[in-house]
């Protein structure tokens, strides 16, 4: 499996959940838009080579890995865009209802974008209403609206129950939405299954598309005929090329569309897809599981697994595929790895992330990467000074 992947000599990589390897498909693919496509067919590719029905081509691709049928998918945009739409459709789907629940622990620019909607259309349309992720079964009631949640969480990894939380907001008259960042190509997941009526999430993470690929949004098919998304695009109306001055959205998913897709970008999701091939989603996430058992497990025998703090559940149904631990020295260790060639990532306050990702990582590296982090703590590397400054903006 490895071989599908470009790696660094000398690099072990356990930050997949933050930006996937590079495909070796992807750089073939996108030298041959850029060479070919562009480069020699130039604007004759639109229809020549479909770049116009490519968010909805690479979409069914992505539905397949979500459990969702065809014709629910579109790729396109951000997480941050996609929720906008979503959130805007499903509130004005439960009129008389302005509750968004969402726990306190999210990833941020999830709420960020409810407290963005909230200042635009007022409180009375809109009101963002947060708990504990232990408290959101029971905070789910009649006036809510809309129940927001990630999947996994992106701190501490926890795996929530999309099939629980979807059918309780159903007794409840609500609307779910599920943010599949860290779950979409990582687990098993079934959208349709589960009556999940939304879903946004990324391809940069597990799906391995490149830096600020686009997202995807998923809107479930019984849907389709009553939702309305606020961001009038050129892309999502019935006839583009008609350019009618009013605006008439789209049958179906293409609705979601907004202004011309980035075909550089899809053509990188469009390739990195195929390192799924022939794979079997459940049969991965328990790859992964295992090699995150591992890791812990060499944790221990190294005698550094009570130097730190575990965020992730032991129970292995309850997580995704990352390992999460909390240490007051999180970020010069986490610097002190990336230097010994072990790339793993700092969350604040004081959180280390370990990814695995079993398309290339091995039973191997993950032992010696836990090597070398016990190295790194028994000889306390990490205090020197070059570790405790912090280097750049992105952690």
């Amino acid at each position: 499996m490895t071989s599908q992947f470009f790696k660094p000599n000398g690099m072990i990589y356990l930050d997949g959940n933050s930006l996937g390897m590079l495909p070796n498909a992807v750089a073939e693919r996108v030298n041959n838009v850029v060479q070919q496509q562009w480069g020699n067919d130039l604007i004759n590719s639109w229809n020549q080579h479909d770049w116009i029905n490519l968010p909805l081509t690479v979409g069914d691709k992505i539905a397949r890995l979500l459990g969702a049928a065809p014709g629910q998918v579109v790729c396109c945009d951000s997480i941050s865009l996609n929720l906008f739409k979503v959130l805007s459709a499903a509130l004005q789907l439960r009129e008389g209802r302005n509750t968004v629940l969402s726990t306190a622990d999210n990833f941020p620019t999830d709420l960020y974008m409810v407290q963005g909607l909230q200042q635009l259309v007022g409180e009375q349309q809109c009101q963002l209403k947060l708990v504990a992720e232990q408290q959101l079964v029971d905070a789910i009631d009649e006036t809510t609206a809309v129940v927001l949640v990630t999947e996994v969480n992106f701190r501490s990894g926890q795996r929530l129950d999309l099939a629980t939380l979807s059918q309780l907001a159903h007794q409840h008259g609500a609307l779910i939405i599920a943010d599949l960042a860290h779950s979409a190509g990582a687990m098993a997941i079934e959208l349709d299954h589960w009556q999940v009526d939304f879903a946004v999430g990324c391809t940069y993470k597990y799906l391995n598309a490149g830096p600020g690929a686009p997202g995807f949004v998923y809107v479930a098919k019984r849907h389709h005929d009553q939702f309305r998304q606020p961001l009038y695009g050129w892309m999502g109306h019935a006839n583009a090329f008609e350019f009618a001055a009013e605006y008439r959205p789209a049958a179906g998913i293409r609705a979601l569309l907004t202004g011309t897709p980035s075909i550089i970008a899809l053509a990188a999701v469009d390739a990195a897809l195929t390192a799924f091939d022939g794979h079997d989603l459940a049969q991965l996430h328990q790859q992964a599981l295992d090699l995150a058992d591992q890791f812990d497990n060499a944790l221990q025998q190294h005698d550094i697994a009570g130097q730190f703090q575990r965020l992730t559940p032991l129970t292995r149904q309850q997580r995704g595929c990352q390992l999460s631990y909390a240490h007051p020295q999180a970020y010069a260790i986490c610097q002190a790895l990336i230097a010994a060639g072990v790339i793993a990532d700092f969350r604040a306050p004081n959180y280390l992330r370990f990814g695995f990702t079993p398309l290339y990582l091995s039973a191997v590296e993950v032992e010696q990467a836990a090597q070398k982090l016990a190295e790194i703590i028994h000889h306390k590397r990490y205090l020197a000074a070059e570790f405790q400054q912090r280097r750049g903006t992105v952690t």
